[in-house]
């Protein structure tokens, strides 16, 4: 038997250090996001981990005009890979995924640069840092502003931050737009900053009995006939869920949530598998939303904004699903006390905002892609009467909120209390007309989703509101 030899400090090997950098990503052929995506995920398996992403954006071609448009992006990494090892790497990725070089800055499936690495001035016959089209590039500068836009790219001229580069760079002759993508298998990405941009339908579908507005109506015989009337007046997505977030209403176990949410997302894929339709689960727990992407739904619909359930954001994110967070305070059982927003920290909106970037920030770090991150205000919950109404005034001013900006929004007023406070209408089932005015401010203020029970009366108040505010 031999003894352990303890090394002095000084002979015992350092630790790599962890460097960040900061990567550009595209692509212009093919399935453009999923490249982009498959880049990253090879990135986080070589030990080049992925920390924070910016939005995606569709961009022009520049410099090589005739080729598709690209999808542009620029992602923070953590590693212990030096400069020119970090370059070998991103280039074997590309390798990896195919990538075949025809024509300098011509078309490519993906293309990851190098853009900065710590403070670092690099100068390589095969790499330059920070990488010098940066300045000239929109495509580049705008996700990187997203990352960092009080970063100065060159630490020897600090009073010139990111942000105001991409402010001196003249206005794209088409402006880009963010994209979101919503499913794996072909559906358009949301583009939210597209003015022509159409408004999704989301029909609600609870597949509960104690559902404020409409309990118990789906959960029996005739799920077929009334998703087929939701997809013939006009709906693109079909929300199912399978617990009532009403206030006082009991939780359910995430079994029997399970076995009322699954059934349903199956029958619409294999009965309604011709038709375009997107499908999303109402669900605050990270099992029910596992077993409902197994099933076929494409989008998590978060009422807690992954704040209920710690496992949630971690298996939005393994699963590479889309996630709406959605504003709320505590839970459903007592969200309506928590409805005081002081002025001293933002008021209402400010409020709202804040907390949502805070959210945000918490998906992005349990490794969800901002790309893949839509919002919700949350209409009814957190806040009572007039509060409401002062969201949907101001919902243009929270999509342009700082850390918000190039995001999907869903809104969702359907039928709810305050719209029978201002109508004087009791009945739940009986509020259209209300929820009709809430849809077409929805759509002024900019909303991507509206998430209504009246599918047919709704769509046509999309359509009209629609031909109005995108043009």
């Amino acid at each position: 038997m031999t003894d352990s030899i303890d090394l002095p400090a000084s002979s015992k090997p350092a630790a790599p250090t962890v460097r960040t950098a900061y990567i550009a990503l595209g692509s212009n052929l093919g399935d453009r996001i999923g490249w982009i995506e498959k880049a990253c995920k090879e990135m986080d398996a070589r030990g080049i981990k992925v920390k924070r992403t910016s939005c995606l954006w569709e961009t022009e071609p520049m410099y090589v005009l005739d080729q598709d448009r690209f999808v542009n992006g620029a992602c923070e990494v953590e590693t212990t890979l030096e400069p020119l090892e970090l370059l070998d790497a991103l280039q074997d990725i590309e390798n990896s995924l195919g990538r075949k070089k025809i024509i300098d800055k011509g078309p490519r499936n993906i293309d990851l640069d190098i853009l900065l690495y710590e403070n670092l001035k690099f100068d390589h016959e095969r790499l330059k840092i920070p990488h010098i089209g940066i300045p000239e590039r929109e495509f580049v500068l705008r996700p990187l502003a997203e990352l960092i836009p009080d970063k100065p790219l060159d630490h020897t001229r600090p009073w010139s931050l990111t942000r105001d580069l991409l402010d001196a760079i003249p206005p794209s002759p088409t402006p880009i737009t963010t994209m979101t993508p919503l499913s794996s298998h072909g559906h358009p990405p949301i583009q939210a900053l597209n003015p022509s941009r159409k408004t999704h339908i989301m029909a609600i579908l609870n597949m509960t009995p104690d559902s404020f507005s409409d309990g118990g109506q789906h959960a029996s015989s005739g799920l077929e006939s009334t998703i087929q009337s939701f997809l013939d007046a006009g709906a693109t997505m079909i929300d199912v869920g399978g617990q009532s977030t009403a206030p006082r209403t009991p939780q359910v176990s995430a079994e029997e949530e399970i076995g009322r949410v699954v059934p349903a997302i199956k029958m619409i894929r294999e009965k309604f598998s011709q038709r375009d339709v997107l499908i999303s689960v109402d669900t605050y727990r990270a099992s029910v939303a596992e077993a409902a992407v197994a099933a076929g739904a494409d989008i998590v619909n978060d009422v807690s904004g992954g704040s209920m359930d710690p496992d949630m954001l971690p298996t939005v994110a393994r699963l590479g699903s889309t996630i709406c967070l959605m504003h709320m305070r505590g839970t459903p059982a007592n969200m309506s006390s928590l409805n005081e927003y002081p002025e001293a920290e933002g008021g209402l909106i400010g409020g709202i905002a804040k907390e949502l970037v805070g959210r945000v920030a918490a998906a992005e770090a349990a490794g969800i892609r901002r790309w893949r991150i839509v919002l919700d205000p949350g209409l009814g919950f957190a806040k009572v009467g007039p509060q409401n109404v002062d969201v949907l005034r101001h919902l243009e001013e929270m999509r342009s909120w700082p850390g918000l900006q190039g995001l999907p929004w869903l809104v969702g007023s359907s039928r709810k209390s305050f719209i029978g406070q201002v109508t004087g209408v009791p009945t739940p089932k009986e509020r259209i007309w209300g929820t009709a005015a809430t849809v077409a401010a929805a759509v002024q203020g900019g909303a991507d989703v509206v998430r209504v029970h009246d599918v047919k009366e709704m769509a046509q108040v999309v359509a009209m509101a629609d031909a109005i505010w995108r043009y």
